[in-house]
Order: structure tokens, then C-alpha cells, then sequence
């Protein structure tokens, strides 16, 4: 059987009256990227503090950071998203549970997937934070308690200044990952870009044109998150301190 292409169906009404389908693509791309930041500030907040958590002297402090990162690193997404939406509010006092379980559309489905996401995130943050921390020379930790400093004190203006630099590309990949990731809301009900380029093909029944667009526009995304980001690599970059110069060890 021959299939049938038609660029045009991007111009053509969408059955559901919300504009034509390549206008419902783009709603579907805010929902997206209003997903992706909203968890990537949580993630980025969270994961952050758990990075920190987990380079400091106190050993209980360290376990309980671990296990955060153990525990929802190796849940699937999906799982984690099913336990976000159907789950959490079962838990949660009655009146509560009760009043997240009527939130209205798309609500109801956006902020379980922006916690679920955010919360995965942040364990994969917290690796990215822990590993650029314990990159650095252990001199400027004793530099920093000779100057009077305390332990925060210590981290906020010596250590996590140069860490987070350091880790920018393994952060660049994380904020692509949880971009895609939020695909993986269709299954609660959001529609976002992914869900909308579904709907597309359910209606019209031209599915390499819903998903060649909404293929098209992830990649256009996420070409200008890594151009974006190297633009402000290179605005905060340490001269003489970060780069191939450096890769063998500090000062």
C-alpha cells in the first residue's frame, strides 16, 4: 500500500478547534519547554544542594544524599511518572490528595510530570555537582579555612563558583536530556510536543509528517540549548584555570 504524503497538513484546521496543526504543534512545544524549565529549576536547586551534601564531612549527610541519588536513579522514568500522578495523591492526606486529584487540565498532568522530572533530575545534577566539587585541588578547600572562611562559606565563594563552571557541558547535556525526557508526560496526559504530534496522526493519519515535524523542531531546541550554552562557556570561563591546560590537575 502506497502511503499518501501531504506537507500541507500543517496549514489544514485541526478537528479539535484549536487552531491548524502546525499552530497545535507550537502550543505543544510550550507546554515542553515550560515542563523542561520548570524541572530544571528544581532539578538544578536540588541536585545542587545534594552535590554539596555529598562531598562534606558529615558521614550521615553523605548516605542520605547517596541514597537520594541511588533511589531515583534506578527507578525508570515511566515508573516514576505513574508514581507522580496515581500514586503521590493516594498518600497524601485525604483533603489534599483529593484536591491534586480534581486540579483542572492541563494542570492536574503538568505538575506531577514538572516534580517527577525534577526530582530525576536533580540525582543526576547532583552527580554532575559532586564530581566537579571533588575535580577541584583539595588547596583551595585549606585556602578557604585560612582565610577564616566557614565550611559554607568555603563552598559558596570558592568551590561552587569554579565547580559549576567546570561542569557546564555535563549540565548542557542534562537540560537536553530533561527536554526529551518530557515526552514521557504523554503518559499522564500532558500535551506537550510529543503528545500534540500524536494527536496529529491519530486525526489525519499522516504520521510521518507529525512526527518528521515534531522530530525537526526537538533538534531545533536543542541546537540552540548547545549554542546558547557554549555562548555563556566561554563568557564565564576562568582564564589559565579551565581548560586542556588544567586537565592533569590544580594549583
Amino acid at each position: 500500500m502506497q502511503y499518501n504524503w501531504n506537507w500541507k497538513i500543517f496549514w489544514e484546521m485541526s478537528p479539535d478547534g484549536s487552531g491548524t496543526y502546525l499552530s497545535t504543534l507550537f502550543v505543544g512545544l510550550q507546554w515542553t519547554l515550560a515542563t523542561a524549565l520548570s524541572a530544571w529549576i528544581i532539578a538544578l536547586v536540588i541536585g545542587s544542594l545534594l552535590g554539596v551534601i555529598r562531598t562534606s564531612p558529615v558521614k550521615w549527610a553523605v548516605r542520605l544524599g547517596d541514597a537520594y541519588v541511588e533511589l531515583f536513579r534506578n527507578i525508570p522514568l515511566l515508573v516514576q511518572m505513574f508514581l507522580w500522578y496515581f500514586v503521590l495523591p493516594e498518600l497524601m492526606p485525604k483533603a489534599l490528595g483529593t484536591a491534586i486529584k480534581q486540579m483542572p487540565p492541563p494542570w492536574g498532568s503538568f505538575v506531577p510530570a514538572v516534580l517527577c522530572l525534577g526530582f530525576f533530575t536533580a540525582a543526576r545534577v547532583a552527580e554532575q555537582v559532586k564530581a566537579g566539587i571533588q575535580t577541584l585541588p583539595r588547596g583551595q578547600t585549606m585556602a578557604g579555612t585560612a582565610m577564616g572562611l566557614t565550611l559554607p562559606q568555603t563552598y559558596r565563594f570558592i568551590l561552587l563558583p569554579v565547580a559549576f563552571r567546570i561542569i557546564l557541558p555535563p549540565l548542557t547535556s542534562e537540560f537536553m536530556n530533561i527536554i526529551k525526557n518530557s515526552s514521557v508526560a504523554l503518559t499522564i496526559g500532558l500535551l506537550e510536543l510529543t503528545a500534540r504530534a500524536r494527536a496529529m496522526q491519530e486525526y489525519s493519519f499522516q504520521v510521518f509528517e507529525a512526527f518528521t515535524a515534531a522530530t525537526l523542531i526537538y533538534i531545533i531546541v536543542n541546537i540552540i540549548v548547545v549554542f546558547g550554552m557554549r555562548w555563556v562557556e566561554r563568557k564565564v570561563a576562568v582564564p589559565g584555570f579551565i581548560g586542556p591546560q588544567v586537565a592533569g590537575g590544580g594549583h
